[in-house]
């Protein structure tokens, strides 16, 4: 080629150039991050904190490159040279501009999410604003990426030719591409429809195929459910569309439960709910909201009672009815030794021709 034969001198004037020209755009930013680092220590917000780490490494590169494209028309190279050194700068501006468009949407998460915490014990609006955000942010950087790979390839004169042949026949290929990614695209409306109706959000507690968890992440494509055991249960998430569950907290993280107690008729009800309420009083779990403790069955050999009880969510209330059930029964067994079901029997004696009753 001819820029390989190039006069020595012009070859390394261009090269000293190029690196005189990353060397002073990477000073550039040293000193423009400098002055924003100075200004967010003072304003002491959000926002200068995540512009500060999230958009430093873009900048890092971009601005060096757009310093070299500017530096390239100092060079003294033949244009067969210049137009292949334009265009490798082109492809990098283009995916570094890329890079920190992505990045600037978790700059808007950051500064949405400053004002709703997940972990605090009332986080409904919150779980609702963060599962909107990230499947939001998820649709975002892939037609970034998407606008970013088509302008990079559109910089190649052949492909740019190759584009026109294809749009002449757009229409085959769409309805081809269509059937084809009929799956994808219903699962990508599932994922936009979930962000927007929010039958699920993030942290729910949710039963699915007979399993207890909580909502840990969402995805374009598929929910992660994380199991009371740790376990890891993965659905499609067009699965929360098309199929029944179980959404604990879709409205408050508030819930009742139950504990069921069998015991003989002589144990008065009265006072195992005198008891359940003292528990109650003394126990951390128990939200003050609703209690109560009633008969609910009875049969021939024992006597149904149901203690309910509310807690501020799920976990704490599997945590209440283990205690309260655990009290109650010692409560039982210290004060009503013989009010647990008991099997009762009448033996008769046989005298003469007679049936004779023995006792119980």
């Amino acid at each position: 080629m001819n820029w390989v034969v190039q006069d020595s001198e012009t070859i390394i004037w261009s090269l000293a150039l190029v690196v005189g020209a990353i060397v002073l755009g990477l000073i550039i930013h040293y000193l423009l991050f400098s002055a924003i680092e100075r200004m967010a220590r003072r304003t002491q917000t959000i926002l200068d904190d995540s512009l500060i780490k999230n958009c430093r490494r873009p900048l890092k590169l971009i601005i060096p490159l757009l310093v070299v494209s500017f530096s390239l028309t100092l060079a003294i190279v033949t244009p067969s040279v210049l137009a292949p050194m334009k265009h490798i700068i082109s492809l990098g501006i283009i995916a570094a501009v890329a890079w920190l468009l992505v990045r600037m949407t978790y700059v808007l998460d950051d500064v949405i999410l400053s004002r709703y915490r997940i972990d605090e014990k009332d986080n409904l609006q919150a779980r609702k604003i963060y599962t909107q955000l990230q499947i939001f942010r998820r649709i975002v950087i892939v037609v970034i990426g998407i606008l970013a790979l088509a302008t990079m390839l559109m910089t190649f004169e052949k492909v740019r030719q190759l584009g026109t042949g294809i749009l002449a026949s757009a229409g085959v290929v769409g309805i081809i591409l269509g059937l084809s990614a009929q799956r994808t695209i219903t699962t990508i409306l599932a994922g936009i429809q979930i962000a927007i109706a929010q039958p699920i959000r993030l942290d729910d507690v949710v039963i699915v195929e007979n399993e207890w968890g909580r909502v840990e992440e969402i995805t374009f494509t598929y929910v992660v459910v994380r199991i009371w055991d740790l376990r890891r249960l993965v659905l499609p998430i067009s699965y929360f569309i098309e199929k029944p569950f179980q959404n604990w907290t879709r409205v408050t993280a508030d819930i009742l439960g139950t504990v069921f107690l069998y015991v003989d008729y002589t144990v008065p009800a009265q006072v195992i709910r005198d008891k359940l309420h003292r528990i109650l009083k003394d126990s951390d779990l128990w939200n003050g909201s609703v209690w109560g403790l009633q008969v609910t069955n009875t049969t021939e050999r024992a006597v149904e009672l149901r203690a309910l009880m509310s807690a501020s969510d799920a976990s704490a209330a599997w945590n209440l009815r283990c205690e309260v059930r655990e009290k109650l029964i010692a409560f039982i067994q210290n004060n009503y030794p013989d009010g647990l079901p008991k099997v009762r029997a009448e033996i008769h004696e046989k005298r003469g021709d007679e049936l004779l009753p023995r006792g119980p």
